[in-house]
């Protein structure tokens, strides 16, 4: 038993499991590992009589049989504060924890897929997302991987200031001369990487990265970079693609990551130093490849 459980992965399994029962799935967006190496791990570990599983639908849920590792409670006690991940590992399966019971997403879910399911006349997402936007209070926003700007124009209406930052002369280009026929004079376009935007430290409300995250050679530097540029207070809200296995985004789209896991944003926004975490999905493509958009949100302290 104590030979089984010396291996990390092993172990790391088990420590999971002897706090809640889980399905192969999560244990995988857990650990970030690939799923043959997690059920190859539990069938060793189920042989050895330490897990159980049980069937509900499609998905196996597995648990640790604490019973048997009673002789082992305090070498795995002295173990676990040992393992280097551990700390990590209880924060994504409190994470995990918060997904499953997050009802109040679900029901959201299908109550905005209801939203124009039946035609009304003027009702529309475009139009409902321009009277939102009117409602923001005077900000200065940092949009951070703008392209042309799109976004940040409809920001600039309400917005005390706009500071759009892209690493592509053209799109920088283009964004200045339609701010400037649009008369929108708090909307300053800034030629830079979203991993060292050149913007004065603590001098902005609100950190924007919308699908832009996914182009960062660094996406732990690009959230650095946002904690450096906001305000006490100030927020950091990240949109971006769930992971997925489209390897043709990388070609058609210049994607250089295929997406963040929750937990991944999670640990992200963490190590920067936010607070007040909320990571979660808010939206699923109908057509193939089904992207799924995150929600990211964290408070500089």
């Amino acid at each position: 038993m104590m030979r089984l459980l010396s291996e990390p992965t092993r172990l790391r399994i088990m420590f999971l499991l002897m706090e809640e029962e889980l399905t192969v799935a999560e244990l995988q967006e857990i650990l970030g590992m690939a799923q043959s190496r997690i059920s190859a791990s539990l069938a060793q570990l189920r042989r050895q009589g330490l897990v159980t599983d049980r069937r509900v639908g499609k998905n196996s849920y597995y648990t640790a049989l604490t019973s048997h590792l009673e002789p082992l409670r305090k070498t795995l006690s002295v173990a676990q504060k040992e393992l280097p991940e551990s700390s990590r590992d209880q924060r994504a399966l409190k994470l995990i924890l918060y997904k499953r019971r997050d009802r109040a997403a679900e029901y959201f879910d299908k109550l905005a897929g209801k939203f124009g399911h039946s035609y009304v006349p003027g009702r529309s997402w475009q139009a409902l997302a321009h009277g939102l936007l009117r409602l923001l209070p005077p900000l200065v926003i940092a949009d951070l991987g703008a392209g042309e700007g799109t976004l940040s124009q409809l920001l600039a209406r309400s917005a005390s200031k706009v500071i759009a930052i892209d690493n592509s002369p053209k799109m920088v280009a283009f964004g200045k001369k339609t701010a400037k026929q649009n008369g929108f004079k708090n909307l300053e376009y800034r030629l830079g990487d979203i991993e060292s935007p050149p913007i004065e430290d603590s001098s902005v409300d609100i950190a924007l990265l919308s699908q832009a995250l996914h182009h960062a050679s660094s996406p732990q530097q690009a959230i650095d970079a946002a904690f450096r540029i906001l305000k006490p207070k100030g927020k950091i809200l990240i949109l971006d693609l769930s992971s997925h296995n489209y390897e043709q985004a990388k070609k058609l789209y210049a994607h250089v990551w295929l997406g963040f896991s929750s937990i991944e944003l999670h640990e992200f926004l963490r190590k920067a130093g936010f607070v007040n975490l909320e990571v979660y999905p808010v939206e699923r493509e109908q057509k193939t490849p089904h992207f799924e958009t995150i929600l990211a949100i964290g408070v500089k302290p």
